[in-house]
């Protein structure tokens, strides 16, 4: 996926250099290990560190032959280093190498994630300040409900995406793990004391227990918390798409000079941002499902989570990264149209007050099942053109209970903005839950 949403830097993280690059530096962690505790000559160590490197291209053409990408890596550093080339990868399996770079490579990754969630974090708390007290229609079952603010319906997504930050902080930190116990991780061929220096050196936390893999359910965990992250962003997207429609348009995306909607209506602005979301987080839901299918390998590891992975963690990352920048750009460029949503809130002819109406008349003395009896009387019985606020003063029942003053205060939706802007206030208080 390549376009302007796209940071070359994360795709650059999951190419086939940064990868190599990365076991690179666990076989350069190891020697150095070895080297400290007398396993390999100290001058090794040093000729590994200085003339350790690869080319793709050499790694590839090697590869043709052993049909083994890491020994074809292996060879590739060896051959460059010379004599004391022998000494990489020893003592090590595949899996040691390779799981522990991919930690690398998703630590690396995961830092790029939580500046674009911050940032997303960031843009939904000014909109939600700024649309505090804009009122527009709740709606539940697609019906007129309640009244509502706009910038609480951002609160609510905002909360949700600092939900979903959590659960990914968590689930990163998890992942922070290196493997070096060797072919069935009894570390018969490599101490836990060589596998804790590793890690210490490169950031990581030894795993528990090993097989021959990191068991599979901390990268299920990880790509898990992806795929809510991605769920919070089409709750957000189809959301803005209903607002969006014309029966309703009380939101248009960002539309720029030169823009075109259709190629054959030229009036058309699309909820084009929103729609692609939805579709992100379809494949990200998908790359999880694919990740809790590798959980679950032949005793101490067979191979066929490795085709999946090469395939659903850069795709993950990239796809992740880009529709968090995508929905940043979305909710910052964001039209709102205050009137219109005041214009909708009046088609339904006061209906969204029927509830504080059916309070007040419990509070005159009526039983609720009475006075829910008269409110929906009325509301029923509305022709167009009428409004529910003077229907219900000249009711018989309801007129003779009721002030227009007490009706005025809750028309006016005065307490439905106190009550609302008091809570936006704490959601974005710091600290606040």
């Amino acid at each position: 996926m390549i376009d302007r949403y796209t940071r070359p830097e994360m795709g650059a993280l999951w190419d086939q250099k940064s990868k190599f690059a990365a076991m690179m530096e666990v076989e350069i962690a190891v020697a150095q290990a070895q080297s400290e505790k007398g396993i390999i000559p100290k001058s090794a160590f040093q000729n590994i560190k200085k003339k350790s490197r690869f080319k793709v291209e050499r790694i590839l053409e090697i590869e043709k032959t052993t049909k083994h990408d890491v020994i074809a890596f292996v060879s590739n550093l060896a051959e460059n280093v010379g004599k004391d080339g022998r000494f990489i990868h020893y003592g090590m399996t595949s899996s040691d190498v390779l799981d522990t770079a991919m930690s690398l490579q998703v630590q690396r990754a995961g830092k790029l994630i939580q500046k674009e969630v911050k940032s997303l974090v960031a843009v939904l708390k000014k909109s939600s300040r700024k649309y505090a007290e804009t009122l527009c229609s709740g709606r539940t079952h697609g019906i007129h409900a309640e009244p509502t603010t706009f910038g609480l319906k951002l609160a609510g997504h905002l909360v949700e995406i600092e939900r979903n930050q959590k659960r990914f902080d968590s689930a990163l930190e998890e992942m922070r793990i290196g493997k070096l116990s060797g072919a069935v991780g009894t570390y018969s061929t490599q101490s836990p004391a060589i596998e804790k220096r590793v890690c210490s050196l490169l950031k990581l936390r030894p795993e528990t227990v090993a097989t021959q893999v990191i068991p599979r359910d901390r990268h299920a965990n990880l790509l898990g918390a992806m795929a809510l992250m991605g769920a919070a962003i089409e709750r957000l997207s189809v959301e803005l798409r209903h607002l969006q429609r014309t029966e309703v348009g009380e939101v248009i995306e960002g539309f720029t000079p030169g823009q075109k909607g259709s190629s054959a209506m030229p009036h058309k602005k699309n909820p084009i941002s929103a729609e692609n979301l939805t579709g992100a987080a379809r494949l990200l839901r998908g790359y999880h499902l694919a990740a809790m299918e590798n959980v679950a390998l032949w005793h101490e590891r067979d191979i066929s989570h490795s085709s999946v992975e090469r395939v659903v963690f850069p795709d993950a990352f990239i796809l992740l990264d880009y529709a968090l920048a995508r929905m940043n750009k979305l909710v910052s460029g964001l039209f709102v149209d205050k009137a219109r949503m005041l214009q909708n809130m009046n088609l339904s002819q006061g209906h969204l007050f029927s509830s504080h109406v059916l309070l007040l008349l419990v509070g005159k003395g009526l039983s609720r099942e009475d006075a829910y009896k008269h409110v929906q009387r009325v509301a029923h019985t509305l022709k167009p053109g009428d409004h529910m606020m003077p229907a219900l003063l000249a009711d018989k029942v309801v007129g003779r209970l009721v002030q227009q003053k007490e009706l005025e205060t809750i028309f006016s939706g005065r307490k439905h903005k106190s009550q609302i802007k008091a809570l936006i206030s704490k959601v974005l208080k710091p600290k606040s839950r």
